[in-house]
């Protein structure tokens, strides 16, 4: 069996070996790029299942870098990155991160979260038993099997994540989700008070549907409770 293989870019030798060896201890196998330009060499050579990726690196920046592989891969990508603002992660996770952690790290709490994407991305994968049924409402079409979005016949680009959150609204409309809920469901880890990455995404995919522009909302917020699709 292909062993697992992780990318781990970032311009700081020290940090990527140690995070390499964290990895290595795990039973995966790791690739180092020193700079965006070796990144995404090395996506374009290996086989990389989960890439870790620092923003500020030469030649090109973690969003650059991310910005290619999204337009070829699915894999899951995390963030490591000095950068500590909000708007530092919002624009992460709108860039199409998973995940972003800053610097300094605790290594171990990188490896729990490089295994909870990695089993969030074999559930994904895997065959389902029942053929997934396409959704349409209001315009908005979304096709599980091919994980594409339309509305009114102009496809959508959505993340993994964003479609992942849609598609759990858009399965049971008038249900109410807490975010705690959507982020066990979309990330498979635990919810911490505070956490406010189902949030960020909830508004960037509002944003894409054009909803500043629509009055008829199809995600709906109840507030003090969660979301719900009102489609």
């Amino acid at each position: 069996m292909r062993p697992v293989t992780i990318l781990i870019a970032d311009d700081e030798a020290e940090i990527a070996e140690l995070i390499a060896l964290h990895l290595q201890k795990e039973g995966y196998h790791t690739v180092i790029a020193s700079d965006g330009k070796e990144a995404i060499h090395a996506v374009q050579t290996h086989t990389i299942d989960l890439a870790i990726l620092d923003i500020m690196m030469p030649r090109l920046d973690g969003y650059e870098v991310t910005r290619q592989i999204r337009e070829q891969h699915n894999m899951p990508i995390i963030f490591l990155s000095a950068k500590t603002s909000d708007m530092d992660k919002i624009s992460g996770l709108v860039m199409g991160a998973d995940d972003y952690m800053t610097k300094p790290f605790n290594p171990m709490e990188l490896v729990a979260r490089v295994n909870a994407q990695l089993r969030r991305a074999k559930q994904l994968n895997q065959p389902a038993a029942v053929k997934n049924t396409v959704l349409e409402a209001g315009g908005l079409v979304i096709s599980p099997d091919q994980r594409t979005v339309s509305l009114y016949g102009e496809p959508i680009e959505l993340t993994p994540k964003e479609f992942d959150i849609l598609y759990l609204l858009a399965r049971h409309p008038k249900k109410v989700y807490s975010a705690e809920h959507i982020f066990q469901q979309v990330w498979g880890e635990a919810y911490y008070d505070g956490n406010n990455t189902v949030m960020v995404h909830i508004r960037t995919l509002r944003k894409k549907l054009g909803e500043d522009k629509n009055k008829n909302k199809l995600i709906k917020t109840v507030w003090g409770v969660g979301y719900s699709f009102n489609g």
